[in-house]
């Protein structure tokens, strides 16, 4: 091959080629291009991002409300703590209330029936009463049982 050695034609040449290059640079690097590339990464990634969005404020509104559940059952828990000695002073009412109403049957019946009843035993007469005696010192017994094993494992839980 022979060489041309036309600078004329090289200049020419040379500029030719550096205005295509240079258009080949302008065309690849477009803003529009770009724009384009963007807006279908945006189109592909988001609506995951959505989802994901979504899903952790659900379960943060979850977390929530078993925070308060735990917050008040903890509230609860010492609650009943303070609660020791008002149900021993309701247990030592009610065993008085008993004793009294045993105390006032045996009279009843050792002065055996009376002509005129008296105001309370007209006033008893038209109520009803489904409370039966004998059975109440157990409930009370089960009921402080019960109290007391809730007391004694919530002190010696690590609860708080």
């Amino acid at each position: 091959m022979s060489e041309i050695h036309d600078p004329d034609l090289q200049a020419k040449s040379r500029r030719a080629t550096g205005i295509l290059s240079e258009n080949l640079h302008f065309v690849a690097n477009e803003p529009s291009l770009a724009f384009y590339r963007l807006q279908e990464h945006v189109r592909k990634s988001v609506p995951p991002m959505i989802e994901k969005r979504v899903q952790v404020q659900k379960l943060h509104k979850d977390l929530q409300g078993h925070n308060y559940d735990v917050e008040y059952a903890i509230g609860a828990v010492h609650s009943i703590e303070n609660c020791e000695e008002p149900l021993n002073n309701i247990q030592e009412l009610l065993k008085n209330a008993l004793f009294l109403s045993q105390q006032i049957k045996y009279e009843h019946t050792r002065r055996g029936r009376s002509k005129k009843d008296s105001m309370y035993k007209r006033l008893s007469a038209h109520l009803t009463t489904t409370l039966d005696l004998p059975e109440l010192p157990e409930a009370i017994r089960d009921t402080a049982n019960k109290v007391e094993s809730m007391v004694n494992s919530a002190r010696h839980s690590n609860i708080y």
